[in-house]
């Protein structure tokens, strides 16, 4: 397969996550059981968890560093999360959305969690909070 043909899948450790046509899905979390335990999750505290994950080549979460594309949050406790990587070839591209999803399943009132990795639009430093771009000097 030629580099003009790789796939987010080429790219991903076997045994980890789901890939998809278009991405990846990380997975953590279970659904609740009853339907009384299931409540929207204020996606305030999405995204206080995903604060939380940091690139380990980067000393900036991935909130601020604009890897969080979309947090949907569901009334039965589910959230499903669209990201990105700063680069198709990210050494941690195996690990961060399952640590993102990890995260956010920590809290309380969250069944099941979804990140699905997505290279669409590509990730740009445009994306990065200002606080971000203090950190690493890139004003």
């Amino acid at each position: 397969m030629t580099a003009d043909h790789l796939t987010l899948h080429d790219f991903m450790p076997d045994g980890v996550g789901q890939a998809t046509t278009d991405g990846y899905i990380a997975r953590s979390g279970e659904p609740f059981s009853n339907s009384e335990q299931a409540k929207k999750v204020p996606v305030i505290d999405v995204v206080d968890a995903l604060s939380t994950v940091f690139d380990p080549e980067i000393p900036v979460n991935i909130y601020e560093l604009g890897l969080i594309y979309d947090i949907e949050a569901k009334d039965n406790g589910d959230v499903y999360i669209t990201m990105s990587l700063t680069a198709p070839g990210c050494p941690v591209a195996g690990i961060l959305p399952k640590q993102a999803a990890d995260a956010v399943a920590k809290l309380d009132h969250v069944g099941c969690v979804e990140v699905e990795l997505v290279w669409d639009p590509p990730w740009t430093k445009d994306r990065m909070s200002d606080d971000a771009r203090m950190a690493l000097d890139l004003w």
